[in-house]
């Protein structure tokens, strides 16, 4: 890994929007990846930090781009629980039925996580909630799994949904 992706990752973790705008502004290209897999849109959004995810959006990020695991911004953004972000992926064309490597896919980690105001989200935009990950199960199986009695709900009746 070269240190400009360093320097993009960095930036993108803390949310030093000045620099990344100066990286855009020179010609760097900010589809890059680290030895993981992630991308600066990917450590921008699991750090919560919108601004940088704005940015990068902005500037042609790849919204699909996938780590080493395949997972996405979207279920990094599914996992730790941060709406805005979730709904500024989404309205970036966010595939909200990728699947990762063992087949969970954005709302399975939001139902395992607790993190219902996210499903509705994904829910609302059409997210899928048939799909099944590598043991067969679906995000409403894991949400029951994990407790999730709320979740397990909302996902009982996604026809309202669609």
């Amino acid at each position: 890994m070269g240190n400009l992706t360093d320097n993009l990752l960095q930036a993108a973790r803390i949310g030093d929007t000045h620099f990344l705008q100066a990286m855009i502004t020179n010609g760097n290209t900010i589809n890059v990846h680290d030895a993981k897999g992630y991308t600066p849109l990917i450590i921008a959004c699991y750090n919560n930090q919108a601004e940088a995810a704005a940015l990068l959006l902005q500037s042609g990020a790849d919204v699909n781009s996938v780590d080493a695991g395949g997972n996405t911004a979207l279920m990094g953004v599914s996992f730790k629980g941060y709406a805005e972000i979730a709904e500024m992926l989404i309205m970036h064309g966010a595939d909200l039925n990728m699947q990762h490597g063992n087949g969970g896919t954005a709302l399975m980690f939001a139902a395992m996580f607790g993190r219902n105001d996210i499903m509705e989200i994904l829910l609302r935009n059409g997210a899928n909630p048939n799909i099944v990950e590598f043991r067969g199960l679906t995000a409403l199986d894991l949400a029951i799994q994990q407790g999730n009695h709320a979740g397990a709900e909302i996902l009982s009746h996604t026809e309202i949904y669609h």
